[in-house]
């Protein structure tokens, strides 16, 4: 590997990749950049002189040494951590491409659900890597064999993080009711759908948990929100731009003293493209009045094909709970639903929401604590 200055030292060229000046002191990482405790940085833009150049480039095994002028500083950087973070590229992405890490999903999910048991996670934190590194590819994952106690649910969130508590309180039971304020509390059949599309932001993790489940029918599905979305721009790349381009409007106002409304796409990009979130709930939605005239009818048969997509059984993946087990959903992605169940028997689940932050965060420390190799 060689490296030049080149842009009269605005910029080096290392082994092909170049990297701007202003890029590479702003991501120094010597003890007066960043703290070396926390890695915080400890300066800000405005403490980097403008016009700032390389003036000396020296490579040495695999440390760079990098002079800075006006400063007179120099700092060494790790040529391995600067080839992974190049961005010295040519994005071929184009509109809903998913990040690393994530792979989209049909009914074949089915033989390889990622599935715990609740004691092997909670007791061993390789364990526990493996199922949360599952659950972040996924956006779905499964523990068996749990307490059959009221709030065991609540045991499961704090394996990687910490309930997010809403209207609905800490956690909500699933079961009929007389007069329900939410159709969740029936025995009705309900379509995939993510929970929560009126709430900015929504709860990014849901987990729902069984405690009876002897009545007949009422089994659970899950659905690959983003795969859908992926099948919807192969058929129809017009209808996909809409449903992205164009808010939908969410609302819920179910309970007295809620009120809750919501302005987002069904389907959700990055300004770079990247697909980041589905919101689809036929039963919370509000009238769409944000999708001009010429394109009403168009987004309405997208929006059609959608959810036909959605309900087709080639892309879910179904199974009943058993007392004592759970699910668990990226609530931006993964769509669930259930099928209907008969009034004879009985059928309680609890539910509850939390993060997808802590998922990730809690799989990123458990690598690095256990010297995994990254998922």
């Amino acid at each position: 590997m060689q490296v030049a200055i080149i842009d009269e030292g605005r910029a080096i060229d290392l082994g092909g990749c170049r990297f701007h000046a202003i890029w590479l002191r702003d991501n120094a990482a010597d003890a007066e950049t960043r703290d070396p405790g926390n890695g915080q940085r400890l300066i800000a833009l405005r403490d980097i002189p403008e016009g700032t150049v390389v003036s000396e480039a020296r490579l040495d095994d695999a440390a760079l040494h990098l002079r800075f002028e006006p400063e007179g500083k120099t700092v060494t950087y790790d040529t391995g951590w600067l080839m992974a973070h190049a961005y010295d590229r040519v994005d071929t992405r184009g509109p809903g491409w998913t990040g690393e890490g994530i792979e989209t999903w049909d009914a074949g999910l089915m033989t390889r659900i990622p599935n715990a048991a609740f004691d092997d996670v909670a007791r061993d934190r390789a364990a526990l890597a493996g199922w949360l590194g599952g659950l972040a590819r996924f956006g779905f994952g499964k523990l068996t064999g749990g307490p059959v106690e009221e709030g065991a649910l609540l045991k499961v969130a704090a394996l990687f993080g910490y309930v997010r508590e809403t209207n609905y309180g800490r956690l909500f039971e699933v079961r009929t009711e007389v007069n329900p304020t939410n159709l969740a509390y029936t025995g009705l059949g309900l379509q995939a759908h993510t929970d929560n599309p009126y709430r900015d932001p929504v709860p990014t993790v849901q987990i729902l948990y069984c405690l009876e489940n002897s009545a007949e029918g009422g089994e659970n599905m899950v659905v690959d929100g983003f795969a859908c979305a992926e099948r919807l721009r192969e058929e129809n790349p017009r209808g996909f731009d809409l449903l992205s381009r164009y808010c939908a409007r969410f609302e819920y106002a179910g309970s007295g003293g809620v009120c809750l409304r919501s302005r987002r796409p069904m389907i959700e990009l990055a300004p770079d493209g990247e697909m980041i979130g589905i919101r689809f709930n036929n039963r919370s939605a509000a009238a769409i009045t944000d999708v001009p005239y010429a394109d009403m009818e168009a987004y309405y048969a997208a929006y059609r094909r959608l959810g036909e997509i959605i309900d087709d059984p080639a892309m879910e993946v179904s199974f009943k709970l058993s007392p004592g087990e759970c699910f668990v959903v990226n609530n931006t992605r993964v769509l669930h639903a259930r099928k209907g169940y008969s009034g004879t028997g009985s059928r309680w689940l609890q539910g509850c929401y939390a993060d997808m932050d802590g998922v990730r965060s809690t799989h990123a420390a458990l690598v690095q604590e256990l010297g995994l190799a990254a998922e």
